[in-house]
Protein backbone atom coordinates (compact mmCIF):
# COMPACT_ATOMS: atom_id res chain seq x y z
CA UNK A 1 0.00 0.00 0.00
CA UNK A 2 1.09 3.51 -1.00
CA UNK A 3 -0.39 6.70 -0.33
CA UNK A 4 -0.23 10.57 -0.90
CA UNK A 5 -1.89 13.99 -0.88
CA UNK A 6 -3.91 15.35 -3.47
CA UNK A 7 -6.52 18.36 -3.95
CA UNK A 8 -9.74 16.86 -6.04
CA UNK A 9 -10.23 19.42 -7.99
CA UNK A 10 -6.73 21.62 -7.62
CA UNK A 11 -7.90 24.17 -10.14
CA UNK A 12 -10.40 25.65 -7.87
CA UNK A 13 -6.41 26.53 -5.88
CA UNK A 14 -6.12 29.46 -8.89
CA UNK A 15 -8.77 31.55 -6.81
CA UNK A 16 -6.21 31.96 -4.26
CA UNK A 17 -4.27 34.49 -7.23
CA UNK A 18 -7.86 36.69 -6.48
CA UNK A 19 -6.91 37.06 -3.00
CA UNK A 20 -4.89 40.30 -3.29
CA UNK A 21 -7.45 41.44 -6.11
CA UNK A 22 -10.25 41.61 -3.20
CA UNK A 23 -7.78 43.35 -0.68
CA UNK A 24 -6.79 46.06 -3.60
CA UNK A 25 -10.66 46.34 -4.07
CA UNK A 26 -11.31 46.85 -0.60
CA UNK A 27 -8.87 50.00 0.01
CA UNK A 28 -5.75 50.57 1.91
CA UNK A 29 -5.40 47.93 4.22
CA UNK A 30 -6.45 49.00 7.39
CA UNK A 31 -8.24 52.07 6.10
CA UNK A 32 -11.77 52.83 8.40
CA UNK A 33 -14.07 54.98 8.17
CA UNK A 34 -13.88 58.68 10.00
CA UNK A 35 -15.52 61.21 11.02
CA UNK A 36 -15.18 64.91 11.43
CA UNK A 37 -13.79 66.60 13.98
CA UNK A 38 -13.25 70.35 14.25
CA UNK A 39 -9.72 69.75 15.48
CA UNK A 40 -7.10 66.98 13.98
CA UNK A 41 -5.47 67.48 18.08
CA UNK A 42 -9.18 65.57 18.64
CA UNK A 43 -8.73 63.06 16.35
CA UNK A 44 -4.82 62.54 17.13
CA UNK A 45 -6.06 61.71 20.48
CA UNK A 46 -8.54 59.29 19.85
CA UNK A 47 -5.77 56.88 19.09
CA UNK A 48 -5.48 56.54 14.96
CA UNK A 49 -2.35 54.14 15.41
CA UNK A 50 -4.09 51.38 17.57
CA UNK A 51 -7.35 51.43 14.63
CA UNK A 52 -5.18 51.15 11.79
CA UNK A 53 -3.41 48.32 13.50
CA UNK A 54 -7.02 46.86 14.06
CA UNK A 55 -7.84 47.59 10.29
CA UNK A 56 -4.92 45.29 8.74
CA UNK A 57 -5.74 42.54 11.65
CA UNK A 58 -9.37 42.15 10.63
CA UNK A 59 -8.96 42.11 7.10
CA UNK A 60 -6.51 40.05 7.05
CA UNK A 61 -8.07 37.26 9.34
CA UNK A 62 -11.00 37.92 6.51
CA UNK A 63 -8.72 36.89 3.62
CA UNK A 64 -7.36 34.11 5.35
CA UNK A 65 -10.33 33.13 6.01
CA UNK A 66 -11.54 33.09 2.39
CA UNK A 67 -8.34 31.05 1.91
CA UNK A 68 -9.10 28.31 3.67
CA UNK A 69 -12.66 27.76 2.10
CA UNK A 70 -10.81 27.86 -0.78
CA UNK A 71 -8.40 25.18 -0.10
CA UNK A 72 -11.78 22.92 1.24
CA UNK A 73 -13.34 23.39 -1.85
CA UNK A 74 -10.38 22.12 -3.93
CA UNK A 75 -10.93 18.83 -1.97
CA UNK A 76 -7.89 17.96 -0.46
CA UNK A 77 -7.54 14.17 0.66
CA UNK A 78 -4.99 11.55 1.06
CA UNK A 79 -5.12 8.75 -1.65
CA UNK A 80 -4.33 5.64 -0.63
CA UNK A 81 -3.27 2.67 -3.74
CA UNK A 82 -3.95 -0.83 -2.30
CA UNK A 83 -2.42 -4.04 -4.37
CA UNK A 84 -3.92 -6.91 -3.38
CA UNK A 85 -2.32 -10.79 -5.03
CA UNK A 86 -4.23 -13.45 -5.58
CA UNK A 87 -2.48 -16.30 -6.12
CA UNK A 88 -2.90 -19.75 -7.22
CA UNK A 89 0.29 -21.50 -5.80
CA UNK A 90 1.75 -24.96 -6.63
CA UNK A 91 1.88 -27.43 -4.00
CA UNK A 92 5.36 -28.83 -3.67
CA UNK A 93 6.78 -31.56 -2.06
CA UNK A 94 10.51 -32.08 -1.99
CA UNK A 95 11.75 -35.33 -1.17
CA UNK A 96 15.57 -35.14 -0.44
CA UNK A 97 17.76 -38.10 -0.48
CA UNK A 98 20.22 -38.28 2.98
CA UNK A 99 21.65 -41.52 2.59
CA UNK A 100 25.63 -41.98 3.28
CA UNK A 101 26.72 -41.65 -0.29
CA UNK A 102 25.22 -38.26 -0.01
CA UNK A 103 28.92 -37.43 1.81
CA UNK A 104 30.50 -38.16 -1.74
CA UNK A 105 32.70 -35.05 -2.74
CA UNK A 106 32.58 -35.21 -6.54
CA UNK A 107 29.80 -32.64 -7.64
CA UNK A 108 32.45 -29.47 -7.16
CA UNK A 109 35.73 -28.02 -8.20
CA UNK A 110 38.61 -29.93 -7.52
CA UNK A 111 39.87 -29.78 -3.41
CA UNK A 112 36.02 -28.68 -3.49
CA UNK A 113 34.95 -29.99 0.12
CA UNK A 114 31.21 -29.61 -0.53
CA UNK A 115 29.27 -32.75 -0.21
CA UNK A 116 26.30 -34.00 -2.63
CA UNK A 117 24.04 -32.76 0.37
CA UNK A 118 26.01 -30.12 1.12
CA UNK A 119 24.96 -28.78 -2.73
CA UNK A 120 21.52 -30.40 -2.90
CA UNK A 121 20.67 -28.39 0.34
CA UNK A 122 21.96 -25.43 -0.53
CA UNK A 123 20.18 -25.03 -4.30
CA UNK A 124 16.52 -26.43 -2.33
CA UNK A 125 17.18 -23.50 -0.20
CA UNK A 126 16.98 -21.35 -3.26
CA UNK A 127 14.58 -22.83 -4.85
CA UNK A 128 12.24 -22.19 -1.74
CA UNK A 129 13.01 -18.41 -1.90
CA UNK A 130 12.19 -18.25 -5.49
CA UNK A 131 8.39 -19.62 -4.66
CA UNK A 132 6.87 -17.42 -1.84
CA UNK A 133 3.35 -17.95 -3.01
CA UNK A 134 3.88 -22.02 -2.89
CA UNK A 135 3.31 -24.50 -0.19
CA UNK A 136 6.39 -26.09 -0.05
CA UNK A 137 7.05 -29.06 2.07
CA UNK A 138 9.66 -31.34 2.71
CA UNK A 139 10.73 -34.98 2.90
CA UNK A 140 14.07 -36.57 3.93
CA UNK A 141 14.66 -39.96 3.13
CA UNK A 142 17.63 -43.00 3.49
CA UNK A 143 16.41 -46.18 4.88
CA UNK A 144 13.26 -44.67 5.59
CA UNK A 145 11.28 -41.46 4.96
CA UNK A 146 10.95 -38.70 7.43
CA UNK A 147 8.56 -36.20 7.41
CA UNK A 148 10.99 -33.06 8.20
CA UNK A 149 8.42 -30.33 7.10
CA UNK A 150 4.81 -30.53 6.37
CA UNK A 151 3.18 -28.42 3.66
CA UNK A 152 3.41 -24.40 4.38
CA UNK A 153 3.61 -21.23 3.22
CA UNK A 154 5.98 -20.46 5.88
CA UNK A 155 9.46 -20.73 4.15
CA UNK A 156 11.64 -19.47 6.46
CA UNK A 157 10.24 -22.62 9.17
CA UNK A 158 10.84 -24.50 6.14
CA UNK A 159 14.33 -23.60 5.58
CA UNK A 160 15.48 -23.79 9.34
CA UNK A 161 14.27 -27.67 9.03
CA UNK A 162 16.49 -27.97 6.32
CA UNK A 163 19.48 -26.30 7.77
CA UNK A 164 18.47 -29.50 11.03
CA UNK A 165 19.63 -32.14 8.77
CA UNK A 166 22.48 -33.81 7.99
CA UNK A 167 23.77 -36.99 7.23
CA UNK A 168 23.22 -39.20 9.59
CA UNK A 169 20.21 -37.65 11.22
CA UNK A 170 18.13 -40.86 9.97
CA UNK A 171 20.15 -43.83 11.56
CA UNK A 172 18.48 -46.47 9.24
CA UNK A 173 20.62 -47.06 6.64
CA UNK A 174 19.94 -47.52 2.69
CA UNK A 175 18.09 -46.07 -0.24
CA UNK A 176 14.21 -45.94 0.22
CA UNK A 177 13.13 -44.05 -3.35
CA UNK A 178 9.51 -45.52 -3.35
CA UNK A 179 8.87 -45.03 0.41
CA UNK A 180 9.63 -41.70 0.16
CA UNK A 181 7.94 -41.16 -3.04
CA UNK A 182 4.71 -42.37 -1.46
CA UNK A 183 5.01 -40.66 1.64
CA UNK A 184 5.22 -36.84 0.01
CA UNK A 185 2.08 -38.69 -1.83
CA UNK A 186 0.24 -38.96 0.99
CA UNK A 187 0.59 -35.17 1.99
CA UNK A 188 -0.32 -33.67 -1.17
CA UNK A 189 -3.91 -36.18 -0.82
CA UNK A 190 -4.29 -34.67 1.93
CA UNK A 191 -5.14 -30.89 0.62
CA UNK A 192 -8.54 -31.17 -0.56
CA UNK A 193 -8.27 -27.68 -2.27
CA UNK A 194 -4.71 -27.95 -4.23
CA UNK A 195 -4.78 -26.91 -7.51
CA UNK A 196 -1.46 -28.18 -8.77
CA UNK A 197 0.84 -30.62 -7.17
CA UNK A 198 4.42 -31.29 -7.43
CA UNK A 199 6.59 -33.73 -5.96
CA UNK A 200 10.69 -33.14 -6.84
CA UNK A 201 12.36 -36.06 -5.82
CA UNK A 202 16.48 -35.89 -5.52
CA UNK A 203 18.93 -38.90 -4.85
CA UNK A 204 22.11 -40.29 -5.81
CA UNK A 205 21.23 -43.88 -5.37
CA UNK A 206 19.18 -46.91 -6.74
CA UNK A 207 16.21 -48.08 -4.60
CA UNK A 208 17.27 -50.76 -1.71
CA UNK A 209 15.27 -50.29 1.28
CA UNK A 210 11.70 -50.14 1.65
CA UNK A 211 8.27 -51.93 1.49
CA UNK A 212 6.91 -49.71 -1.79
CA UNK A 213 9.03 -49.82 -4.94
CA UNK A 214 9.39 -46.63 -6.72
CA UNK A 215 7.09 -47.50 -9.75
CA UNK A 216 4.00 -48.59 -7.87
CA UNK A 217 5.01 -45.00 -5.92
CA UNK A 218 5.07 -43.12 -8.49
CA UNK A 219 1.56 -44.34 -10.33
CA UNK A 220 0.20 -43.60 -6.73
CA UNK A 221 1.50 -39.84 -7.18
CA UNK A 222 -0.08 -40.16 -11.00
CA UNK A 223 -3.30 -41.30 -9.24
CA UNK A 224 -3.77 -38.11 -6.80
CA UNK A 225 -2.89 -35.88 -9.71
CA UNK A 226 0.98 -35.21 -9.03
CA UNK A 227 3.17 -34.67 -11.33
CA UNK A 228 6.66 -36.14 -10.35
CA UNK A 229 10.48 -34.65 -11.34
CA UNK A 230 13.34 -36.84 -10.33
CA UNK A 231 16.98 -35.59 -10.48
CA UNK A 232 19.72 -38.15 -10.22
CA UNK A 233 22.77 -36.58 -8.82
CA UNK A 234 26.79 -37.51 -8.72
CA UNK A 235 29.39 -37.85 -11.00
CA UNK A 236 29.26 -41.28 -14.25
CA UNK A 237 32.39 -42.94 -12.24
CA UNK A 238 33.01 -44.69 -9.10
CA UNK A 239 34.12 -42.62 -6.43
CA UNK A 240 35.29 -42.75 -2.71
CA UNK A 241 32.99 -41.88 0.15
CA UNK A 242 34.47 -39.78 3.04
CA UNK A 243 35.03 -41.13 6.82
CA UNK A 244 32.38 -38.54 8.82
CA UNK A 245 30.78 -38.40 11.85
CA UNK A 246 27.01 -39.53 11.92
CA UNK A 247 26.44 -37.57 15.02
CA UNK A 248 26.92 -34.05 13.40
CA UNK A 249 27.36 -34.69 9.12
CA UNK A 250 30.74 -33.50 10.22
CA UNK A 251 34.08 -34.76 7.64
CA UNK A 252 36.87 -36.41 10.19
CA UNK A 253 40.42 -35.57 9.40
CA UNK A 254 43.71 -37.16 9.58
CA UNK A 255 46.50 -35.60 11.94
CA UNK A 256 47.37 -33.54 9.18
CA UNK A 257 43.87 -32.46 8.11
CA UNK A 258 43.54 -34.91 5.42
CA UNK A 259 40.21 -36.10 3.90
CA UNK A 260 39.90 -39.81 5.37
CA UNK A 261 38.86 -42.06 2.31
CA UNK A 262 36.89 -45.34 2.93
CA UNK A 263 34.69 -47.40 0.81
CA UNK A 264 34.53 -46.72 -3.18
CA UNK A 265 31.01 -45.96 -4.12
CA UNK A 266 29.21 -47.10 -7.58
CA UNK A 267 27.68 -45.04 -10.14
CA UNK A 268 23.89 -45.42 -9.54
CA UNK A 269 21.43 -46.81 -12.35
CA UNK A 270 18.89 -44.59 -12.91
CA UNK A 271 16.85 -45.83 -15.08
CA UNK A 272 13.99 -46.20 -12.29
CA UNK A 273 13.86 -42.71 -11.84
CA UNK A 274 13.33 -42.11 -15.73
CA UNK A 275 10.32 -44.66 -15.50
CA UNK A 276 8.83 -42.61 -12.39
CA UNK A 277 8.76 -39.18 -14.10
CA UNK A 278 7.17 -40.74 -17.07
CA UNK A 279 4.14 -42.33 -15.37
CA UNK A 280 3.68 -38.99 -13.36
CA UNK A 281 4.03 -36.78 -16.17
CA UNK A 282 6.74 -35.28 -14.93
CA UNK A 283 11.23 -35.17 -16.18
CA UNK A 284 14.30 -36.58 -15.40
CA UNK A 285 17.35 -34.77 -14.70
CA UNK A 286 20.71 -35.61 -14.29
CA UNK A 287 23.20 -33.19 -12.75
CA UNK A 288 27.34 -34.09 -12.08
CA UNK A 289 27.99 -30.66 -10.31
CA UNK A 290 26.15 -27.57 -8.79
CA UNK A 291 25.97 -25.93 -11.64
CA UNK A 292 23.70 -28.39 -13.50
CA UNK A 293 21.84 -29.14 -10.07
CA UNK A 294 21.35 -24.95 -10.31
CA UNK A 295 19.94 -25.12 -13.94
CA UNK A 296 17.50 -28.17 -13.47
CA UNK A 297 15.77 -26.10 -10.69
CA UNK A 298 15.47 -23.03 -12.32
CA UNK A 299 14.01 -25.14 -15.10
CA UNK A 300 12.06 -26.48 -12.92
CA UNK A 301 10.86 -22.98 -11.53
CA UNK A 302 10.55 -22.53 -15.30
CA UNK A 303 8.17 -24.73 -16.00
CA UNK A 304 5.62 -24.98 -12.46
CA UNK A 305 4.75 -21.70 -13.03
CA UNK A 306 2.18 -20.10 -9.87
CA UNK A 307 -0.39 -17.84 -11.22
CA UNK A 308 -0.33 -14.66 -9.53
CA UNK A 309 -3.35 -12.43 -10.26
CA UNK A 310 -2.92 -8.28 -8.92
CA UNK A 311 -6.59 -6.63 -7.54
CA UNK A 312 -5.33 -2.49 -7.18
CA UNK A 313 -8.12 -0.40 -6.00
CA UNK A 314 -7.85 3.40 -4.73
CA UNK A 315 -9.84 4.46 -1.34
CA UNK A 316 -9.91 8.19 -0.31
CA UNK A 317 -9.28 9.92 3.26
CA UNK A 318 -10.89 13.71 2.76
CA UNK A 319 -9.16 16.35 4.44
CA UNK A 320 -11.26 19.30 3.97
CA UNK A 321 -12.94 19.62 7.07
CA UNK A 322 -9.45 20.77 8.56
CA UNK A 323 -9.55 24.15 6.47
CA UNK A 324 -13.16 24.38 7.06
CA UNK A 325 -12.74 24.11 10.75
CA UNK A 326 -9.71 26.51 10.36
CA UNK A 327 -12.22 29.18 8.42
CA UNK A 328 -14.90 29.47 11.08
CA UNK A 329 -12.54 29.42 13.57
CA UNK A 330 -10.74 32.49 12.04
CA UNK A 331 -14.49 33.91 11.08
CA UNK A 332 -15.10 33.44 14.41
CA UNK A 333 -12.11 35.43 15.63
CA UNK A 334 -12.68 38.10 13.35
CA UNK A 335 -16.32 38.47 14.50
CA UNK A 336 -15.66 38.92 18.64
CA UNK A 337 -13.01 41.01 17.77
CA UNK A 338 -14.66 43.30 15.85
CA UNK A 339 -17.57 43.49 18.38
CA UNK A 340 -15.45 44.00 21.29
CA UNK A 341 -11.67 44.76 21.20
CA UNK A 342 -11.55 46.68 17.84
CA UNK A 343 -15.17 47.67 17.75
CA UNK A 344 -15.62 51.02 15.66
CA UNK A 345 -18.23 53.39 16.09
CA UNK A 346 -20.17 54.66 12.64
Amino acid sequence: MSEHFQFQYPWLLALLALLPVYAFLRGRVGKLSALRFPSADLARAVGGAARSAAGRLLIFLRILTIGFFIVALAGPRIVNDHTETEASGVDVMLVLDLSWSMMSLDMGAQNDENTRFAIASSVLEDFIHKRPNDRIGLVAFSGVPYLASPLTLNHDWLVQNLHRLHIGTIRELGTAIGDATAAAAKRLKMLKDSKSRLIILLTDGDNNQGEIEPVPAAQVAAAIGARIYTIGIGIEEPCRLPAFDINTGKLKRGPGGEIIPTITLQPANYTVLGDMARLANGRFYRATNRRELQNIYNEIDRLEKTEVKLRRYTTFTPLYQWPVLAAFALLLLELILSNTRYRRVP
